[in-house]
Parts: C-alpha cells; sequence; structure tokens
C-alpha cells in the first residue's frame, strides 16, 4: 500500500473505538518475556512517550499512539536485514483489526522510516506523527534504560561487552551498519551518543538531554574501571 502525500488540513479518518486497545492486546501477548530489550515493555514506554510528545507538539495522538503499538512489529534485526517485514507486518495487523486505510497509510509510512540505520544516514520523518514516534523510540534508546537495552542485546546476540581493540565506526550506509558486529560499548559511538542531535521535536530535545549526559557519565566510568582493574 502507497502512502499518499500527507494533507495537513484534512482532519484525521475515525478509529474504531476499540482499535488501540485490540492492537495493543495483540502487541503484549506478542512481545511478553522478549529478552533482547524490544519486548512488551519497551513498545509500552515508546506508546507513552509517543502519546506524550505528541500531545506537547500538537499531532495527532491516536496515530502517534498507534504506530508507537507497531512500531517493532518486525524489526529487520530479528528478519535478516530485511527493511520491508515491519511494514508489511504493521499494514496486515491493523488490516486484520479494521483500521481505516488512511490510518493504515499513515502508520506504515511511519514504521518504514523509524529505524535508525547508521552515523551517515538520515531517515527524516515526513509527518508530525511520525517524527513524536521516532523521537519516542530514540529516547528509550538513551538514559539509563538505553544503557541496560544496549548490553541486554548485545548479550542476545552474542556480542562481548568492550574489546579495546576495535575502534567504532561511523557507518556511512544502511548495509554497512547491518552488517556490524562490533562489541556493545561501541553502540553508544555508533549510534547512542548521535541521537540528541537527532531528536525531532522540542519535547524530544528536551528529554532528550539529560538521558544523553547520564549515558556520557556511565561510558566514562565505564572505562575508568575498565583501565583500573
Amino acid at each position: 500500500m502507497t502512502a499518499p502525500a500527507p494533507n495537513p488540513s484534512a482532519p484525521p479518518p475515525p478509529l474504531p473505538s476499540d482499535l488501540i486497545a485490540r492492537v495493543a492486546a495483540h502487541i503484549q501477548a506478542r512481545f511478553s518475556g522478549e529478552g533482547s530489550g524490544h519486548d512488551w515493555h519497551h513498545i509500552d514506554r515508546v506508546r507513552r512517550l509517543a502519546r506524550r510528545i505528541a500531545a506537547a507538539e500538537g499531532a495527532n495522538v491516536e496515530i502517534a499512539e498507534l504506530a508507537a503499538l507497531v512500531h517493532d512489529i518486525a524489526d529487520w534485526k530479528f528478519h535478516g536485514g530485511d527493511d520491508a517485514i515491519g511494514p508489511r507486518e504493521a499494514e496486515r495487523l491493523l488490516t486484520e483489526e479494521g483500521a481505516p486505510a488512511e490510518v493504515i497509510d499513515a502508520v506504515v509510512e511511519i514504521v518504514r522510516t523509524i529505524s535508525f540505520k547508521g552515523a551517515g544516514v538520515h531517515t527524516a520523518m515526513r509527518t508530525l506523527e511520525g517524527r513524536c514516534v521516532q523521537d519516542a523510540d530514540r529516547l528509550d534508546a538513551i538514559g539509563a534504560i538505553g544503557i541496560a537495552r544496549c548490553f541486554a542485546y548485545g548479550g542476545h546476540a552474542g556480542r562481548p561487552l568492550y574489546d579495546p581493540a576495535v575502534p567504532p565506526v561511523m557507518h556511512a550506509s544502511a548495509e554497512a551498519y547491518k552488517a556490524a558486529k562490533g562489541h556493545s560499548l561501541n553502540h553508544f559511538y555508533e549510534k547512542l551518543f548521535l541521537l540528541k542531535e537527532r531528536m525531532n521535536t522540542a519535547s524530544g530535545r528536551k528529554l532528550a538531554e539529560e538521558r544523553h549526559q547520564f549515558m556520557e557519565s556511565f561510558v566514562s566510568r565505564f572505562l575508568e574501571e575498565w583501565e583500573s582493574a
């Protein structure tokens, strides 16, 4: 399904009254107990942050919430690097749940564009709702929870905590980023430290500041303890 150009003057189509609750129940059942940091609790945090940011920025809160719920429905990291599977699965679920076509188009566009794909790759969102959801997802990748999720995913993927002999790489393409197998600490330099400057909204930038500083302090202490051992 091809997304039409957004029309800011058009009112959002009405959603079935229980659509969001039904989608949330499906996603919770599917992702409860997931161990890589991409579990239901991550999705729910992104959902709540997206609602908060969308309300502050004047975006359509329902579209933002729905997109947040399905943003990780089939992450390329767990599907052989396939970028198309997430948008396809989001479209399938929303179609099955009876979402209006305009809503499906808007949400699928967000899912298609949300992921970070390398230091040299910029994935600009076309809609305000998309920018709010992208900020929410990136906020959950930084700060204390972001640190925990980074090492949870590293353990899931069999990556070492740190190897001083392997420097970080600023990937120039999505292909290079997907192929990277570096240690977990490199992920801070290759992605997490970059996210503060890539926030789309004033609300996202404000929330990112303290989380970013916390990560910097953590990495500094990590390296200090590593060297002193």
